[in-house]
C-alpha cells in the first residue's frame, strides 16, 4: 500500500516533468516557426518539427526530474538523468535540430 508521502513525491514528480516539457516546448516555439513558417521565398525546414521538437521536449523533462532528483539527494538517479540529458543535447548538436533553412542562415552578398 503507498503511503501518502509517496503520492505526493510522485504528483510533484509528474508536475515537474509537465512543467519540464512545457519550458523545452518553449524554447523550441521561436526556431520551429522561424523554420516552418517565416523563411525566405517559402523555404522550410522540416527537421525541426521532427527532431528539434521531441529533443527539446524530452531534454526540458529530463532536466526537470534531474534538477528533481538531485533536490531529493538521489544521486544515483540524477546522474543518470544528467547523461541523457547530455546524450540528448549531443544528439541535437550532432544533427543541428534547431537549424533554419539554409536560405535564411546565409545570405550572400546581393542582400
Amino acid at each position: 500500500m503507498e503511503t501518502r508521502q509517496e503520492a505526493v513525491t510522485g504528483t510533484i514528480g509528474c508536475a515537474a516533468a509537465l512543467f519540464g516539457t512545457l519550458a523545452g516546448i518553449a524554447l523550441w516555439f521561436p526556431y520551429g516557426r522561424t523554420a516552418l513558417f517565416g523563411a525566405f521565398e517559402g523555404e522550410t525546414n522540416p527537421t525541426v518539427l521532427w527532431l528539434g521538437l521531441p529533443v527539446l521536449a524530452l531534454g526540458g523533462a529530463a532536466t526537470a526530474l534531474t534538477v528533481l532528483a538531485a533536490a531529493r539527494r538521489h544521486w544515483r538517479l540524477a546522474a543518470g538523468l544528467a547523461v541523457a540529458v547530455a546524450g540528448l543535447a549531443a544528439f541535437g548538436y550532432a544533427f543541428d535540430v534547431l537549424a533554419a533553412p539554409q536560405a535564411a542562415q546565409d545570405c550572400g552578398s546581393p542582400c
